[in-house]
């Protein structure tokens, strides 16, 4: 009895929560057709005061006038709107031709500065190698890289070449290991591992390192060497 009492309530609260979302879909329905209606008449009015055919009580007349200053600035905003719209993506257009442009620009101007170093690699690969010496080779390397870092510091890049002694940067430095090394201090440099490189001032590849430890550190490893 009681299940077939609840089945009852629930049947009666369904079609109750039906009813109410039927009633609520016709009421929207209802507001959006007399919003509808109303655009539609203030349109006509407004067509029949610019056409002059509306007809108003002499006291309405600056009424009408008023509607229709009125609807010509709003005509002259939404073509000023168009327009700006339309610059708007012209100018979106030209930027990103331009930006494209720059970029081929900037690519070519690198790729010119290097092809004298791929040149200077096809006279190389030219020499007869049993009448060229190892010192020669060795010689010819350097030299193209010099003209490489030559051609590099021309486009803003330099080098990160820390000597032993020097203080660590964690800017600039990328420690590798912790070595100590007699007469240089804990937290600098004990060995150059590798070159790096800056580009202005950021770090496109800091330099490999290795850093004398702090005393501490030192001692501890030290002590389990010994334990060792």
């Amino acid at each position: 009895m009681n299940d077939t009492h609840d089945q009852k309530d629930e049947t009666m609260n369904t079609e109750a929560s039906d009813m109410n979302i039927d009633a609520a879909s016709e009421a929207a329905a209802a507001e959006q057709a007399e919003r509808e209606e109303h655009a539609a008449r203030m349109e006509s009015i407004r067509q029949l005061a610019l056409s002059g055919q509306l007809e108003v009580l002499p006291e309405q007349a600056e009424i009408v006038e008023a509607l229709l200053d009125t609807i010509a600035k709003r005509d002259e905003m939404q073509n000023k709107l168009i327009r700006a719209a339309a610059d708007h993506q012209n100018f979106q257009r030209r930027a990103s031709s331009n930006e494209r442009e720059a970029r081929t620009g900037a690519t070519q101007g690198v790729v010119q500065s290097l092809i004298p170093l791929l040149d200077t690699f096809e006279m190389a690969l030219l020499q007869d190698a049993e009448k060229v010496s190892a010192q020669q080779v060795i010689d010819g390397v350097k030299m193209i890289r010099d003209e490489f870092l030559r051609l590099m510091s021309g486009y803003g890049v330099s080098s990160i070449d820390p000597k032993v002694g020097d203080e660590f940067n964690p800017m600039e430095h990328a420690a590798m290991m912790q070595q100590a090394v007699d007469g240089v201090e804990p937290g600098h440099i004990s060995m150059n591992m590798g070159i790096g490189y800056k580009l202005g001032d950021r770090v496109v590849r800091p330099a490999k390192v290795a850093v004398v430890p702090a005393i501490e550190e030192s001692s501890v490893e030290q002590a389990e060497d010994g334990e060792d």
